[in-house]
């Protein structure tokens, strides 16, 4: 089988090296030293000012929501994975979607503004697939309304625009470290800032709010990443250059080999220092798509509509007319990509999409 995507599994005995310590520390969580040793090796890795790795990666937008959103409307995209959304109305905040740009499928910064009304609070964005959003244009209108920006970075790890880590626009960004992500600690994701007063916040939100143990800084909630987690992190890590490698060349075998008459790839952003975490294509239709995945899935091949269908479909939300968005994620696929997939089953892939079409 073929499947969208595998763990990347480093190996068991250095895995092993760092479960004796915890169990010679008898430390499992709450700020561990596994933890801040993860802490320092990927703030130094990223560049980026502060990071708080938290349990998963929903959490940090969850927070950021709480702390900024203060139950208002808050602008989003509507092509997003449902954690997006759903964390907004968790916090009892009101999604208000803008369509998407039909060649980068970021939210469509054109038409934020118009969206904006006395209850907005804060823009919700997602980098799509590692591209980013423009986020010059964003923090325009942002500062011009006096609200917060906060990136759902999930698929952003090791993203670079203009010379420097995706994580550092906005007020806040977020990143997922689940098992199948670019870098994973198991489960778990991460919130990141520039500003040393939110750090402050973030960072007390994400555990019960403690000052010390006795006192309190104000509201928080449990976030904290275990020793666990920490272990794993810091066990891959040291294998981002290979894994990185190893899926460019992956993407580049796509390249060369997918017929471009018959689907689209994903426009990147100028400026961006792509992580290959993702390789979507478009089809002309839904019907084009269904039919090479049916003739995929027959090969035992298992890619992913990734995202489908639309946010504004859910069903606990106001629906909403967001045509780019409904159309492209009716005809997007995500192909296998990972670590360790041959070259021999890439070009399979592509032989069957390439030959499977109307």
């Amino acid at each position: 089988m073929i499947p969208v995507t595998k763990s990347f599994f480093p190996p068991l005995e250095e895995y092993n090296s760092y479960l004796q310590k915890i169990w010679s520390n008898q430390w499992l969580t709450n700020n561990g030293e596994f933890y801040k040793d993860l802490v320092s090796k990927l703030t130094s890795y990223l560049g980026v000012n502060h990071i708080i790795p938290m349990t998963n990666g929903t959490l940090p937008i969850q927070i950021a929501l709480n702390a900024f959103g203060k139950e208002g409307e808050i602008i989003t995209t509507p092509f997003s994975y449902v954690a997006t959304t759903a964390s907004i109305v968790w916090e009892k905040c009101r999604p208000v979607f803008v369509d998407i740009h039909p060649e980068y499928l970021t939210i469509d910064e054109s038409k934020i503004e118009e969206a904006i009304t006395d209850k907005t609070t804060c823009i919700l964005a997602t980098h799509v697939y590692g591209n980013p959003c423009d986020v010059e244009a964003i923090q325009a209108i942002a500062s011009k309304y006096n609200l917060k920006v906060i990136y759902d970075a999930a698929h952003c790890f090791g993203v670079m625009y203009k010379g420097q880590s995706i994580f550092n626009y906005g007020d806040v960004s977020t990143c997922s470290f689940h098992a199948t992500k670019l870098f994973h600690t198991g489960e778990g994701g991460a919130l990141f800032c520039q500003n040393e007063a939110i750090h402050h916040e973030m960072n007390y939100r994400h555990n019960f709010g403690h000052h010390g143990k006795l006192e309190y800084h104000g509201l928080g909630i449990n976030a904290k990443m275990s020793e666990l987690q920490a272990a794993m992190g810091l066990t891959v890590l040291p294998y981002m250059g290979k894994i990185i490698s190893a899926r460019e060349k992956i993407c580049t075998i796509y390249n060369q080999n997918l017929d471009f008459n018959v689907v689209k790839p994903l426009k990147l952003r100028a400026n961006t220092g792509w992580n290959f975490s993702y390789y979507p294509i478009l089809f002309k239709d839904e019907k084009s798509l269904l039919l090479v995945e049916n003739a995929l899935n027959k090969e035992n091949i298992f890619p992913r509509r990734y995202f489908f269908p639309s946010l504004s479909d859910l069903p606990y939300i106001s629906k909403t007319r967001v045509p780019f968005a409904e159309d492209i994620s009716k005809r997007v696929m995500c192909l296998p990509l990972y670590f360790g997939l041959q070259k021999s089953d890439i070009q399979r892939v592509c032989n069957i999409i390439n030959n499977n079409h109307y």
